[in-house]
């Protein structure tokens, strides 16, 4: 498990990467798609064939959302990653049934934040890829990480 780490510890050029990977099921695709994407293409395999996607393909959201946990694995930040902001979030390839998800991130800014004096604020770019080295999400997100002075 990674050392939690305070904004003095991020620093522009620092990469991490996902520890493993996250494997998509079909189960899991239908079940997210039913709860918060309910798209043919996201439910049946069926519908999915003569779909845009010509096959099953996970939603967008729940792609974001195995992003999310890899990213909160890999990078652990004193008392909790705080989101501050997307400034892009592009879905460049499906998920599949039976992809695995993995990622690597790069610190590209840190900054003091102007409102809040006790924490900074970490910009990273996020590349997702499945198990054949595919691009299948691009970000760039901000988070707070709080000083350690402060603390």
């Amino acid at each position: 498990m990674p050392q939690e780490l305070y904004f003095e510890d991020f620093y522009v050029g620092q990469k991490f990467h996902s520890i493993g990977g996250a494997k998509v099921t079909a189960e899991e695709i239908k079940e997210f798609g039913q709860k918060y994407d309910p798209q043919p293409f996201h439910l049946d395999e069926a519908a999915g064939e003569g779909s845009f996607f010509k096959g099953l393909a996970a939603s967008g959201w729940l792609t974001a959302a195995i992003v999310m946990r890899l990213r909160v694995e890999s990078i652990r930040v004193f008392g909790g990653m705080i989101g501050a902001g997307v400034e892009e979030m592009r879905w460049t390839h499906p998920v599949r049934p039976g992809d695995t998800i993995r990622t690597e991130i790069e610190v590209v800014g840190v900054r003091h934040s102007n409102s809040r004096k006790d924490y900074g604020i970490v910009r990273t770019r996020t590349l997702a890829y499945n198990q054949d080295n595919i691009v299948v999400l691009r970000s760039t997100v901000n988070f707070l990480a709080p000083l350690k002075s402060v603390v």
